[in-house]
């Protein structure tokens, strides 16, 4: 024997299903909310400045590395020569003070290309410093920008989800007042199939937009109106009413 329900219980299906339409309806929006491909582009831009302004530091690090050590270089350097110079004043040994003289001089030499060495770094540390400087402003705007986006992204979400909290409680208060296992059959079928209840309407069921064909109509026209009906192209519960041209 078909299962049976009453076509006034079959009816409430097409409200559960057009309220579980609006509850998918109602995710794929959350899911596709404009300000998550902004914040997915952002956060794309924000990891490719993070990796940039990473190594840029980076080169500003080493070059600060680099200065420290020619600028210690420069004071073993001019330490050295204010030693010379106070034995050179205190030496009477020809010798000695040509000897000291000779390192005077190559000291001097040697000073002048360090510090020559240490301008050209303080200019390379100076310029990178700047570059790093100016990645990590387009870095904190862009922060600022994702700030706002997620701020958008939460409140749609926000609004959404009240809308779904008052959809959920219109469904519930329907599910209510359909039987049990009318209830449970299209639940199955909507996990199945996607689709629980379909309209036949002139001969074409909603669900799947296609016209029933003359044997399927024959045998729905021969069915019980209380005989629980699949569509045959669906598999949705193919309800019956006025409008269905049978």
């Amino acid at each position: 024997m078909a299962f049976q329900a009453s076509p006034s219980d079959q009816a409430l299906l097409l409200d559960l299903q057009a309220l579980d339409t609006s509850l998918q309806q109602l995710a794929h929006r959350a899911a596709n909310l404009p300000e998550i491909a902004v914040l997915a582009t952002i956060d794309g831009d924000a990891s490719r400045l993070r990796s940039r302004l990473s190594s840029e530091q980076g080169a500003w690090e080493d070059a600060q590395t680099e200065l420290t050590r020619i600028e210690s270089d420069v004071a073993v350097v001019v330490a050295r020569a204010e030693r010379d110079r106070t034995r050179l004043a205190s030496s009477s040994s020809v010798k000695d003070v040509a000897a000291l003289e000779g390192e005077l001089v190559a000291l001097a030499r040697r000073q002048s290309d360090l510090e020559d060495a240490q301008l050209e770094v303080m200019d390379r540390v100076e310029s990178l410093g700047a570059v790093a400087a100016l990645t990590k402003s387009e870095l904190d705007q862009i922060e600022t920008r994702r700030s706002e986006a997620a701020e958008g992204r939460d409140a749609g979400l926000g609004r959404l989800e009240v809308e779904r909290r008052e959809v959920d409680a219109d469904r519930a208060a329907i599910a209510e007042k359909v039987p049990a296992e009318l209830l449970a059959l299209y639940e199955r079928q909507r996990a199945r199939y996607g689709v629980g209840a379909s309209l036949l309407r002139g001969g074409v069921s909603s669900a799947s937009g296609v016209t029933l064909t003359g044997s399927d109509l024959a045998a729905v026209r021969s069915a019980s109106a209380y005989d629980v009906v699949l569509c045959p192209d669906s598999d949705a519960i193919l309800v019956r009413t006025a409008e269905s041209g049978i």
